[in-house]
């Protein structure tokens, strides 16, 4: 997604830095003072993946410009931003890919945070080869078929073993345990990004290269590059409860809204908008294509957006 979950581009370049900074902590940040009409300051994480960068930049430009919020979008990644909810640094997180050792600790524990519903949006995480790859050998989608292939994923990074290329470390990942637990004679190889990770499927399927790696949806990249998905063991519930000894595949995450608990008994109008925001994959594939590929502004992406979908965002502000 941690990840996930839920690893832009040769020849495009995409920030993740949303506000002109590096990912930050929680405690570099002090919270935004002042406010504007009801709504006041609302305080958004932005985790870093271009998927997560669309629903930010839309529930940002509403929350702006049709209820007056001081928006402070802040680029924390997942862990650290959920440290925010107690101190009021952090009013929301939009796209929260399962994660129930936070749940535990910040809504059960702490009780600093509670869900606001989900988005609309499912979440799949897996391993994913190029489409050439998989045309020219149909069984590498079936995981029992990998150890053949391990030499061809083999580079100078993976110690002798095949490579299996996951994204950002911080991203929901059961990987190394799923090498380990299935036998597999591959070597867990983090590219540090999203970015990275398309960047090498997209050469991979350009140059005919072996790369098999960590991959998810929804991602506007899949519209560019169909990649195809591994079968891993069949999730079945409870498989993954032991995370040492994780041995099936990642479920189907239902993406949820995760607030602070003062920010959901605050008022604020921004909550009702949090709370009733909800759309589709191709929806939130569509406003990150507009960032990655398009290169506009999130801004710019969001308004573009919302002027050709203005029935769905009048329901989120009812």
């Amino acid at each position: 997604m941690t990840r996930l979950r839920r690893a832009v581009l040769g020849g495009v370049v995409l920030s993740l830095a949303l506000t002109g900074c590096g990912w930050a902590k929680v405690s570099d940040m002090a919270p935004a003072a002042g406010a504007r009409g009801d709504c006041g300051t609302f305080n958004l994480a932005v985790n870093p993946w271009v998927g997560y960068q669309a629903d930010a930049a839309v529930v940002a430009y509403v929350a702006a410009n049709d209820l007056g919020c001081k928006v402070v979008q802040k680029d924390l990644k997942e862990e650290i931003a959920w440290q925010g909810f107690g101190t009021g640094e952090v009013d929301a997180v939009l796209e929260n890919w399962g994660h129930d050792d936070l749940k535990a600790k910040y809504i059960g524990g702490q009780k600093t945070a509670v869900s606001a519903g989900s988005t609309g949006n499912e979440g799949v995480i897996g391993w994913y080869v190029p489409p050439w790859l998989a045309k020219a050998h149909p069984d590498i989608t079936d995981w029992k078929n990998l150890n053949k292939y391990a030499a061809n994923f083999k580079t100078s990074e993976s110690g002798g073993k095949g490579q299996l290329l996951d994204g950002d470390p911080s991203y929901v990942t059961n990987d190394e345990a799923l090498v380990k637990n299935l036998k597999l004679d591959f070597k867990v190889v983090y590219a540090g990004s999203e970015t990275a990770l398309i960047q090498a499927y997209r050469k991979a399927e350009k140059n005919k290269e072996w790369v098999i790696g960590y991959f998810y949806e929804p991602q506007w990249f899949m519209t560019e590059v169909p990649l195809v998905k591994v079968n891993l063991p069949a999730y079945k519930t409870g498989c993954d409860a032991d995370a040492e000894k994780i041995a099936c595949d990642y479920p189907v995450y239902d993406l949820d809204k995760i607030v602070s608990t003062r920010f959901a008994k605050s008022g604020s109008p921004a909550y009702d908008l949090v709370k009733n925001f909800h759309w589709t994959n191709d929806d939130q594939n569509i406003v990150a294509k507009y960032i990655a590929v398009d290169r506009m502004t999130p801004e710019a992406a969001a308004k573009k957006w919302v002027e050709a979908n203005r029935g769905k965002v009048n329901a989120w502000l009812k």
